[in-house]
């Protein structure tokens, strides 16, 4: 994407903003006479940037790490650079997980949150010329969608598993929806976090187009994807799979993994025919020098399932890394995927008793998947929907999605999970349910903005 002279003033300008805050990112507040943008090219282009600018990603970052799915060696937890990743992984008590750091995906998301409230705010003030419509509602819907995005990844990490009958009773997020620090700011209800991300998201959705210039920008399909996961975590599995229907009517493409060429250093494009929303995620214990994939999940793909091969490396010490990223190099990608939404549609569909569906989805992914010996699944109705959670922890490895399967499932005895490290000879468990699948927030933005800390 092409930096323009416009782009890089604002970025000065915001680095310049965002460096000088010193209240926490609830509170942050922008001088409005200090903000640059105020033409429909200075909005897409704050839209653009934002990542670029901060130099941050998505959270989801801390949940990836505490899911399980691979091992470090003692040498390398210690060499972390952060305590919270270090405290995520043996998912520490709350006391001592942060050791005076802010929390890294708390803190980038309420940044990117302001700078979608600033131009939700900024344009709505812009008097547009009819032929130029569609260039506002875009801009006005990706704010929205961003808004939504990162709220939701903050419930998954920082607010309990959703469970209608303690939602409007469980903590959710502070809900910063203006950039007004004079409007105090408590936490929500859970319910009242859900109701907002699927405002937003349903907001956006009639301004939206279907064909973005860069997959880094929202469109209508990845908003119907977002709510798609969004009812998922929700365990509202009819309307997950409504919208995850709705998402594969415009996108559905997949990749056929005969086509990937296993020996590459990382065997997947970027912005691939699948990716419908391009993001990303990282922490120094991802790098492949200290990643070990747990050998219980590597067991899990047969020989003639391409994944083994174009998901994982074999390291000449025997243990196992990862390379198989969405985002074609060591970061993870953690956006939106047609792959994620055929195994959506396929869970609602297998959950709804529509098991023929279920089936037909899974078989029309798995084909790409396995070479060409590949024989149509074909299992009676009681196996179909253990077969299906089975495929996400295989499809959806290292993509930010395991937590969030594990605290939905969690619930379920079918597919409860215990978690254990062994780390310097010390075991570490998370049984399921446990309150540690809710991670804490850091004492600075408690002692600066005085919300409730979560109960862990």
């Amino acid at each position: 994407m092409k930096t323009n002279k416009t782009t890089l003033f604002i970025t000065v300008i915001l680095i310049g903003l965002f460096s000088g805050c010193k209240k926490g990112w609830l509170e942050a507040n922008p001088d409005q006479s200090q903000i640059v943008p105020k033409t429909l090219e200075d909005f897409q282009a704050l839209l653009d940037n934002s990542t670029l600018t901060f130099n941050i990603f998505q959270a989801c970052g801390l949940a990836e790490i505490a899911s399980g799915d691979f091992y470090i060696l003692y040498s390398s937890w210690q060499s972390l650079f952060t305590s919270q990743e270090k405290s995520a992984y043996i998912w520490a008590p709350t006391a001592n997980f942060y050791s005076g750091e802010s929390s890294s995906d708390w803190e980038n998301s309420y940044r990117r949150i302001l700078n979608s409230n600033v131009i939700l705010d900024g344009i709505k003030k812009i008097k547009v010329p009819t032929p130029r419509q569609d260039e506002w509602n875009n801009i006005h819907s990706s704010a929205l969608f961003f808004r939504a995005f990162d709220f939701f990844n903050l419930a998954q990490e920082y607010c309990p598993a959703y469970e209608q009958a303690k939602a409007k009773s469980d903590l959710g997020l502070p809900l910063r929806l203006e950039y007004n620090v004079n409007i105090q700011l408590q936490r929500s209800t859970l319910q009242q976090t859900y109701d907002q991300i699927i405002k937003d998201l349903k907001s956006a959705i009639p301004l939206m187009g279907t064909t973005p210039l860069f997959k880094t920008r929202p469109s209508r399909q990845a908003a119907f994807a977002l709510l798609a996961r969004t009812y998922l975590a929700m365990e509202d599995y009819k309307s997950a799979g409504l919208y995850a229907d709705s998402a594969l009517q415009i996108q559905s493409d997949l990749i056929d993994y005969a086509t990937l060429s296993p020996d590459a250093a990382n065997p997947i494009k970027r912005l691939n025919p699948e990716v419908i929303f391009q993001s990303t995620f990282t922490y120094g214990i991802f790098n492949v020098t200290r990643l070990i994939v747990e050998p219980t999940l590597v067991d899990m793909y047969t020989e003639d399932d391409y994944r083994r091969k174009i998901f994982f490396k074999d390291n000449p010490n025997g243990t196992i890394t990862y390379k198989g990223s969405y985002n074609g190099d060591k970061n993870l990608f953690g956006g939106l995927a047609t792959d994620e939404l055929f195994l959506i549609r396929a869970e609602s569909n297998a959950r709804d008793g529509k098991f023929a569906s279920a089936l037909a989805d899974l078989n029309h992914l798995l084909k790409n998947r396995y070479n060409r010996t590949y024989k149509v699944i074909n299992i009676n109705e009681e196996q179909v929907l253990n077969y299906i959670v089975k495929e996400r922890r295989k499809e959806l490895v290292f993509r930010g999605l395991r937590w969030q399967d594990l605290r939905r499932l969690n619930k379920d005895n079918r597919f409860s999970t215990i978690l254990t490290r062994v780390l310097n000879n010390q075991t570490y468990n998370l049984l399921p349910n446990d309150k540690r699948y809710v991670f804490p927030i850091d004492e600075i933005e408690l002692s600066l903005t005085g919300i409730q800390q979560n109960d862990r």
